[in-house]
């Protein structure tokens, strides 16, 4: 009897329940769609010498007839298949040329009517640059001349940029080697007419293969057909005159990298069989070399469908993995081999292997550092010199070495061992500068390397220059920002010997604008003269508060107080708490503070900072860790913590005396919004909740979430006690849940968000469900944005700024 009654339960549970509403996009109130439809600052782009910058604009938003478009979701790839290039991908629509001395951007001329410009490559010696043009059609390479400011069209629309960037520079900069469509390519198959000639079969062999919930997979045969379709190109030398050669076959390219000196061209590409529980990037695959003439030296590593892995993020593939060419070598490839069969059960004292090996790879590998973690990349510096790195996420743990590549004994010293969640511990990134190749490797002066880091600290964020002797370990700091009023970004070092470095300074009524700053006298000169569009809010208070939880752990959060605000009288307001739960493994790192007060108040698409003009109080990006020390997972007290990082951040408030803490709502986005689902099953501390794009029942993630590396089957009680569906008759709190229909990331399918509204509204919970077509899991068209203002603005005006009393008293009672 119990078995039928909850079957029946369930069908009742998955029966569509709610309310149907028709309603077209809405706009919010007028004080917030003023901050969202404002003009945008361009992207800034500088060349290597850092005298010409390249500013580059586009719209702050899609529409929703663009995100209609024809899309095909095929091996974790969303495609255009009229025009060949991903369908997500974003757009500029103007550039425009600036000399640093200038003081007027200059137009470029020549540029297309309606231009939809990506994949900007720099010519090797910076005069020119290549992009493509997205036309109805399809994508066209163009070629910018910077020392004419003008631009134009090298080649009609017949590119291939579904697998990303379609061109690559041959060194003599006079051709390009890029992605064109195969002459002979079959019609791709229309899914939803098509009639299937089977079924759709899987198999298990009885291997174990604990993968995510990947989503937007092959799914059938026909899926595997227009895939292969789509994911072919052959490869084509086209020269600046206009003449063309082909280069390389038709294959599924995902990757072509020329050595550092040209000679040589690495191709990467994948094969059958596919897969339809893993996406592309595990398909076969297969790495070539070729001279630059086109003619095959090596095939260099083949790897197989990788559908099984050991269980554990720090899991990987056995054999040759990650090749790239050594960046301060004419043309050697080095790479990683796992020690421990890529599973971190196995107890080794190296877990990775690195190896290198020189063109034309006729001589064995030589053997080149092994690594105590993962092996994470090398920063390349000389034949004496180079910097690797590796990190193990179970502890938290990265290494930094310091290594001979001439060395053959294979060892290099540790210069760096820390919790890399220890934000103010970072000892900064090493700075670099462009070779005789045009390839990044260290700056090094007299055997000293430099190092460029944020300075957060406990006094605040003051970020640097350290100049690091790699012999005697010693460290001297050459720069560090004096502003407390300020925030300066140290963008990039452009010449260390000359002191010259390009940054980015800021405050909260200071709009973002880039400078050239001289170490030597600290001078500044002002570089770009970009204008704030969001000067209603720029009076603002803001300011970073720091609280302790219960248990003694320092919190902190960014916080705003409503236009206008007297904080003398110090009226009680209804507060917004928007935050983000990020595990750790030591309190130390879970209470350290990287918000910075003087960052310039820019209100993104999915910002509540927008409230503050309705006169609400938001505490933005509030620390939320959950802790889990030693051999305990931060997840075995997860609801626990929840609760005790919001009670923690509502006292703080309330103490300073800005709110009326029977007015609070709590909202996130994502793990945020799983985040709000619980603490409004677990708590009786706010009014009302919002979440978007949330993942609800972790029996659909079995194999891992977050940073969740158990199944389900190892710890079903934690699943459990974190689904919020599994808690839905617990709900007692007005819950407004926003998904994007086209959600592709990982767990948080739209079906997430319709169940658990199911359930809600099954137990008679006050709930709203908006769907928005097209949208992927961030949100991009402007009329979708609009509406969820919208929502969310009447969400709170009605379940928070104006509460019930009654209700009010109802929850108080329950309190006593």
């Amino acid at each position: 009897m119990k078995k039928i009654c909850y079957f029946a339960l369930m069908l009742f549970l998955s029966t569509p329940l709610f309310a149907q509403e028709n309603l077209d996009y809405q706009k919010p109130p007028k004080e917030i769609l003023d901050l969202v439809d404002v003009p945008r600052a361009p992207a800034v782009v500088i060349n290597t010498a850092g005298d010409t910058m390249l500013l580059l604009y586009r719209d702050s938003f899609k529409t929703i007839a663009e995100l209609s478009e024809e899309e095909l979701r095929l091996g974790g790839l969303r495609i255009n298949p009229k025009t060949n290039i991903g369908s997500r991908t974003t757009f500029y629509n103007d550039v425009k040329i600036k000399g640093v001395q200038e003081t007027e951007a200059r137009a470029i001329s020549g540029l297309p009517d309606n231009p939809m410009l990506s994949n900007f490559s720099w010519s090797p010696d910076e005069t020119k640059m290549a992009l493509t043009n997205t036309t109805e059609t399809g994508v066209e390479v163009w070629i910018l001349d910077l020392n004419t400011a003008t631009v134009r069209k090298l080649t009609e629309p017949t590119l291939n940029a579904n697998m990303g960037s379609p061109i690559s520079w041959f060194k003599d900069g006079k051709s390009l080697l890029i992605n064109m469509l195969p002459a002979q390519r079959k019609d791709l198959i229309n899914t939803a007419e098509a009639i299937p000639t089977g079924p759709t079969i899987s198999t298990s062999d009885g291997s174990k293969a604990q993968n995510r919930t990947y989503q937007d997979l092959l799914q059938n045969p026909n899926d595997i057909f227009n895939f292969e379709q789509l994911a072919t190109s052959v490869l084509v030398k086209q020269n600046l005159d206009g003449t063309s050669t082909t280069w390389g076959e038709a294959a599924m390219y995902t990757g072509v990298s020329f050595s550092p000196d040209g000679e040589y061209i690495m191709t990467t590409t994948i094969h059958k069989p596919f897969s339809y529980i893993v996406p592309y990037s595990r398909f076969p695959e297969k790495v070539s070399v070729y001279k630059q003439d086109g003619t095959l030296v090596k095939v260099v590593n083949e790897t197989p469908l990788i559908e099984e892995l050991p269980q554990g993020f720090m899991a990987t593939q056995t054999g040759k993995r990650n090749m790239y060419w050594r960046a301060d070598h004419p043309a050697t490839l080095y790479w990683a081999e796992a020690l421990d069969q890529g599973d971190p059960e196995v107890e080794v004292p190296f877990r990775d292997q690195v190896y290198m090996q020189k063109a034309p790879f006729t001589e064995a590998p030589t053997k080149v550092l092994k690594t105590i973690n993962r092996f994470r990349g090398i920063t390349w510096g000389s034949e004496n010199t180079a910097i690797a790195y590796d990190y193990w996420w179970n502890t938290r743990n990265t290494k930094t070495y310091v290594f001979n590549p001439s060395d053959k004994s294979n060892e290099g010293k540790v210069i760096a061992d820390r919790n890399y969640q220890d934000t103010y511990s970072d000892p900064g990134s090493f700075v670099t500068q462009d070779n005789s190749y045009g390839k990044p490797v260290l700056t090094l002066v007299d055997g000293n390397a430099y190092l460029i880091g944020d300075g957060f600290s406990e006094k605040g964020q003051f970020p640097f220059i350290d100049k690091l002797n790699l012999e005697t370990q010693e460290t001297q700091r050459i720069y560090e920002s004096e502003y407390t009023d300020k925030l300066e970004n140290l963008q990039k070092v452009l010449d260390i010997k000359e002191g010259k470095v390009l940054v980015r300074i800021e405050a909260p009524t200071e709009y973002p604008n880039y400078y050239i700053r001289d170490l030597d006298d600290k001078s500044l000169d002002q570089i770009t003269r970009f204008e704030n569009p969001f000067k209603s809010i720029q009076d603002v208070h803001k300011e970073v508060i720091k609280y302790t939880r219960e248990d003694g752990l320092e919190l902190s959060g960014t916080l705003y107080l409503p236009v206008g605000y007297d904080m003398k009288k110090k009226e009680k307001k209804p507060m917004l708490l928007w935050a983000y739960p990020t595990e750790f493994k030591d309190k130390n790192s879970a209470s350290q503070t990287t918000s910075n007060p003087n960052e310039f108040t820019y209100p993104y698409y999915g910002s509540m900072v927008y409230w503050v003009t309705r006169g609400y109080v938001v505490l933005d990006d509030a620390s939320f860790p959950i802790v889990g020390e030693g051999d305990t997972e931060p997840n075995d007290s997860f609801r626990k913590q929840l609760v005790a990082n919001s009670k923690a951040a509502i006292d703080a408030v309330d103490a300073l005396g800005y709110i009326d803490r029977n007015k609070v709502a709590v909202g996130g986005h994502s793990y945020g919004a799983f985040m709000t689902a619980n603490l409004l099953s677990h708590s009786d501390l706010f009014a009302a909740g919002i979440a978007r794009s949330g993942a609800y029942n972790r029996t659909l993630t079995p194999f891992g979430f977050q940073s969740e590396e158990r199944n389900y089957w190892e710890a079903p009680e934690v699943y459990n006690a974190m689904s919020p569906f599994m808690h839905a008759d617990k709900m007692k709190t007005p819950l407004l849940l926003i998904h994007g229909v086209a959600d592709n990331n990982s767990g948080t399918y739209p079906l997430q968000s319709e169940r658990y509204f199911n359930a809600l509204k099954g137990l008679g919970a006050t709930a709203r469900l908006v769907m928005l077509p097209k949208e992927s899991h961030g949100y991009a068209a402007k009329e979708s944005i609009l509406h969820m203002l919208w929502e969310q603005d009447q969400w709170l005006e009605k379940y928070v700024k104006n509460r019930d009393v009654n209700e009010i008293k109802k929850t108080e009672e329950i309190k006593k």
